[in-house]
């Protein structure tokens, strides 16, 4: 299979360069780039780490290049932004091959590590599934996403 970006194959990168036109975008090198590597990222990012990973393969990206193509992201639901508390954006993989799927956070308050958690999911889902249908209701207000962040002390701190 033919590849259009260094680490998928062509349907999966058509999906996404298609989800960014539908956006009304232009989908530049540098938009596909950040995708790409988005896509193959680990942990939570700030714009900044992305820069400085993505300058060693194409030196001439610009940082308002990557600020501005991850606001974009984050508008197309391609990547979510987070606030972890550490005055820096933050941003991972929404959906797709790449993502880590439907998770939550646990913020040490101390070191500022995240710590990506998939347990008890069902449980939470369905709590907030009858919250959500409350909410909707008494407010009038269509939920369409949640994030749940847990702050404290992480296991290596507290020693």
């Amino acid at each position: 299979m033919r590849k259009c970006c260094k680490n998928h194959g062509q349907h999966h990168c058509e999906h996404w360069h298609n989800h960014i036109k539908g956006f009304a975008c232009r989908l530049t090198m540098p938009r596909k780039l950040i995708v790409d590597f988005m896509s193959t990222a680990k942990g939570h990012l700030s714009a900044e780490e992305v820069y400085t990973q993505l300058k060693e393969q194409e030196p001439s990206i610009g940082i308002a290049t990557v600020y501005r193509t991850l606001e974009l992201l984050t508008k197309a639901a391609i990547v979510h932004k987070f606030d972890f508390g550490d005055g820096r954006a933050r941003y991972e993989f929404a959906q797709g091959p790449g993502a880590l799927g439907h998770h939550h956070h646990l913020v040490c308050i101390n070191c500022k590590r995240i710590i990506d958690y998939k347990d008890f999911i069902d449980e939470e889902t369905e709590l907030l599934k009858r919250t959500e249908a409350a909410l909707s209701k008494k407010y009038n207000f269509k939920i369409t996403n949640h994030l749940i962040q847990f702050y404290g002390i992480c296991d290596k701190c507290k020693e």
